[in-house]
Order: structure tokens, then C-alpha cells, then sequence
């Protein structure tokens, strides 16, 4: 057998070699990026925000507590109808259309989603339940398609032949399978909190509202507060969102969305007009809406025009930045992942140790990107620095979180080495293949955060859709969140030919 088609084996394969490419195209691009820390005094910045974790605000746990019960409900109701229309998709997944639709619909991120609704339906609260559905309805028809894929036909031969296509579906794969979906759909709802919290920055009353009021004003005492306590909601997920507990919470959150004692603009009336002259005006390009005739050599030109000068001043110094960013934070994930994995893994460290190193991951994992960019930007200034580092942090724990699990599955013999000899010759070779099947399958993510990180100021994509959304130009944002998701549909088939190409193991889903 070839050594190079060895699971496991990373020296002299072309795993290393793709390896060696991604870290050299990542040398290259943090030459080209704006990695510089501009704020007048970092230090002492930092100093006041983690000295404010000493003594967190207590006055604002009344408000918190309101705006984490509106979170929770926004991410329930918006993964519940995802996961609803995503096991209805999953069943015709073969159709190609439909295969095609799913990914249009997961390649634009909720906050994305988002800004369109809110151009529709205002700050009603079918803008964060249809940004949070929409794009996870995507996710959920792939994944739940992948699950379904993986069960044995057997049971189905020994249901009656005059069954339904119905019936065989429920009592064969989707009950083999039904485990998996659950687990899968419980780590959706927990990315749907930090879909949700993030929210908040486009205005609803998510647990992001108060964030970003509290550090636009610099009371880091109060940000020390609503995070703790975001923390403490994640980590206590099981135990409030036990399945007992689940029938509840379905259904009061659509009472809670909708209150105006937790959302202000929860009975607000949705302006009709409005969705309207958003479909058959707002977005239809500048050329053609102002055009005479729309079938003439003027308007034509003209519209070629607008599409070049949008291409060359927008769409390519957005694709730009974006690439150089994803593939910086691309590899420094990686990175971080392999160095911080042992911290939580029992064949590296004592239980004690380990306890720590969980508890670090869980705080990295649980923190959305945006969130953390965001912090991070009021310290360090507008550069690509922070989203660089937010997107690692995150991406980079949720990643060591996973190799730590599967590196407690190993066997290992009584006389195995111990410490750096056990990482670099035991464990890292056996765990090189699923780390790479899950880092390229984190690519196309990290693509999506990075160009939404754009709407702090940082010259990705997402720039330059915020600021034609602020100029009222909703033509131009939506070409350009369409270049978004041509662009993460191309990294995805990129990244699932290589790991075709590299027969990369199957990994957990994340």
C-alpha cells in the first residue's frame, strides 16, 4: 500500500503538502493585509476592559436577563422551523435544483439576511426569526441529507411492500437516524443563540443591543456583566433546555417575541408597501429602473457601466480583502487548534487541568466572532488584526474541542510515551486526517464571518454592503452580498474536492 493513502500518516503525503501550500498562501497574505494596532493607548485600553471583569455591573442583570429570554426565544422558534423545513428538504435532496437553492440559502450569512428583512419588515420580529430560518433551513437539509445517506436499508426491506414512501422514511432511516439528528440539532440551537445574540446589532432587542450600547459608552463593568452571564447561559444549556423543559419553551417564545414588554416592536404592523417597493423597485439596478425604455442600446450601456464601476471600486477590493483574511485566520486556526487541543484532552493533562482547559474552550467556542471582533476593534482600532484574531480564537477552539474528544477515543498501548513525544508521534499523526477534513470543513465559515465582519469597518465585503445599505442603495447590496455567496459556494466545492482529493476521514459535524 502506498504510504501516502495511510490514514494517519502526514510525513511524505500529500496532506503535508497541501498543508505547506495553505501556510506559505497565508505568509503571503499577511504581507498584504492591514494587520496594524492603531488605537492611541491598547494597553491601558485592555487594562480598563479586564479589570472590569473584577467587579461586573449588577445593576444591569434586570436587562440582561430580558434580553438573554428574547435571545433564547428568537434562536428556538428560528431553529425549530429551520430544522422543520430542513428534514422536509433532506428527503428530496437529490434534486439538484434543490441542492443548489440550499446552497444559495446557507451561503449568506444571517446577519445579511438580516439587513434585507429589515429594509421589508422593519424591526418586526419576522426579520431575526426569517434571518435565523432561512439560511439554517440550508444547513439543516444538507446535514440532514448526509444523516439519512449514512442508515442501512435493511429495515426497509422488512416493511410491508404496499407501504408508503412515507412510512419507510419514518420507520427506516429517519428512526435509525433519529439520535444524530437530535444531537446535530442541539449543537444548531446553540449556534443559533450566537446567531441570535448578534442580532442585537442591527437593533433588536437581542443580548448585541445592549452589548454594543454598553461599550459604545464605555462601561466595560456592564460588558463584563452581560457576558458572564451569555457564558453562564451556554454552559447551562442542557439543563435549561432539557427536553422536558423543550415543549414549554416552543411555546411561549412566540409570545415573548412578539410582547412589547420584552420587544419593543413586537406588535408593530408590518408596512406592506414596504416589502413592495423593496421587490420591484429597491433592488431592481439603477440602469433599468431609471431607464425610458428598458429594452435599448442606452440602457444597456448604461447598465454595463454600473456593473463595472461596482465590480472595480466594490466587488474586487471586497473579494480581495475578504480571501486574504479568510486564509490568515484559515491557518491561524488551525494552528491554535492543534496547539490547545491536549489542554483538553485526558491523555495530555490531569482532570483538574482538563477542567480548565474545557472551561477556556467553552468561553472561546461560545463567543460569536462578531462579538469578539468586535470587542476586540474598540481595543486594538480599526484594522484586519482583530477579525483575524476573533475568527481564530473561536474557529480555533471549536475545532481543539473536537480533537480533544477524538483523541480520547485512541487506544494506546500501557508503555506509550508520554508528554511531547506522545503529542508529536502518538497522537498528532492519528489525528492529522480528521483535523484537516474538519478545518476545510470550517473554510467555507470562516469565509462567511469574515465577510460579514465587514459592517465594523473592516474592508471586507461586508463594508461595502453596509455602506450602500446606509446610502439607501439596495441594488448595489445586493449584488454584492450575491458576489458573498458565489464566493462561498466556490470555497465550499473547493474545499470538498480536496478533501475528496486527500481522502480525508469523515468528521464530526460542526
Amino acid at each position: 500500500m502506498d504510504s501516502s493513502r495511510q490514514p494517519g500518516l502526514i510525513s511524505h503525503s500529500s496532506r503535508l503538502r497541501i498543508s505547506l501550500y495553505f501556510c506559505l498562501v497565508a505568509i503571503l497574505c499577511i504581507c498584504l493585509a492591514d494587520i496594524s494596532i492603531t488605537s492611541i493607548n491598547p494597553m491601558l485600553e485592555m487594562q480598563r476592559f479586564f479589570s472590569a471583569w473584577l467587579k461586573p455591573d449588577t445593576h444591569i442583570i434586570s436587562i440582561a436577563i430580558s434580553a438573554l429570554i428574547v435571545t433564547i426565544a428568537f434562536a428556538l422558534l428560528g431553529v425549530a422551523v429551520a430544522a422543520c423545513c430542513g428534514l422536509l428538504l433532506a428527503t428530496q435532496f437529490h434534486r439538484r435544483w434543490l441542492r443548489t437553492l440550499c446552497a444559495s440559502l446557507r451561503s449568506v450569512h444571517e446577519l445579511f439576511w438580516a439587513l434585507i428583512f429589515l429594509q421589508c419588515f422593519g424591526l418586526h420580529p419576522l426579520t431575526g426569526l426569517l434571518a435565523i430560518a432561512l439560511p439554517y433551513s440550508g444547513v439543516f437539509a444538507k446535514v440532514y441529507a448526509e444523516i439519512l445517506e449514512e442508515t442501512s436499508n435493511t429495515p426497509s426491506r422488512v416493511i410491508a411492500a404496499n407501504r408508503s414512501r412515507l412510512t419507510s422514511l419514518l420507520y427506516s432511516r429517519i428512526a435509525q437516524a433519529w439520535p444524530h439528528l437530535v444531537s446535530y440539532t442541539r449543537y444548531r440551537f446553540e449556534c443559533g443563540i450566537r446567531s441570535s445574540a448578534i442580532l442585537g446589532f442591527i437593533g433588536l432587542p437581542t443580548l448585541g443591543y445592549y452589548l454594543e450600547a454598553s461599550f459604545s459608552q464605555g462601561y466595560y463593568s456592564e460588558v463584563a456583566s452581560l457576558l458572564l452571564l451569555f457564558f453562564a447561559l451556554i454552559a447551562s444549556i442542557k439543563f435549561w433546555c432539557h427536553k422536558r423543559l423543550l415543549p414549554a419553551w416552543l411555546i411561549i417564545s412566540p409570545w415573548l417575541i412578539f410582547s412589547e414588554h420584552f420587544n419593543p416592536a413586537g406588535n408593530a404592523s408590518i408596512q406592506w408597501q414596504n416589502i413592495k417597493r423593496f421587490f420591484t423597485s429597491d433592488i431592481v439596478p439603477a440602469p433599468l429602473r431609471n431607464a425610458e425604455q428598458i429594452w435599448s442600446t442606452d440602457t444597456l450601456f448604461n447598465l454595463l457601466h454600473w456593473l463595472e464601476k461596482i465590480f472595480s471600486g466594490q466587488i474586487l477590493p471586497g473579494l480581495f480583502n475578504t480571501l486574504i483574511l479568510t486564509q490568515i485566520a484559515l491557518v491561524l486556526t488551525g494552528v491554535i487548534a492543534l496547539l490547545i487541543f491536549p489542554l483538553a484532552s485526558r491523555l495530555f493533562i490531569n482532570s483538574f487541568g482538563r477542567s480548565s482547559g474545557k472551561l477556556l474552550l467553552i468561553i472561546a467556542r461560545s463567543t460569536p466572532e462578531y462579538l469578539l471582533a468586535y470587542i476586540l476593534l474598540q481595543l486594538w482600532g480599526p484594522s484586519m488584526l482583530p477579525a483575524i484574531v476573533a475568527l481564530s480564537l473561536h474557529n480555533g477552539a471549536l475545532i481543539a474541542h473536537l480533537l480533544a474528544q477524538r483523541s480520547e477515543q485512541m487506544p494506546l498501548r500501557k508503555d506509550a510515551c508520554t508528554g511531547f513525544n506522545r503529542y508529536s508521534y502518538e497522537v498528532l499523526p492519528r489525528i492529522y486526517n480528521p483535523f484537516m477534513a474538519i478545518l476545510f470543513y470550517r473554510w467555507e465559515v470562516i469565509m462567511r464571518e469574515t465577510a460579514i465582519l465587514g459592517i465594523l469597518g473592516i474592508h471586507t465585503l461586508g463594508f461595502f454592503v453596509d455602506s450602500a445599505i446606509q446610502e439607501i442603495r439596495f441594488d448595489v447590496a445586493l449584488l454584492l452580498i450575491i458576489s458573498a455567496a458565489l464566493l462561498n459556494i466556490l470555497v465550499d466545492q473547493l474545499a470538498r474536492k480536496l478533501r475528496h482529493k486527500l481522502h480525508l476521514q469523515h468528521m464530526n459535524r460542526c
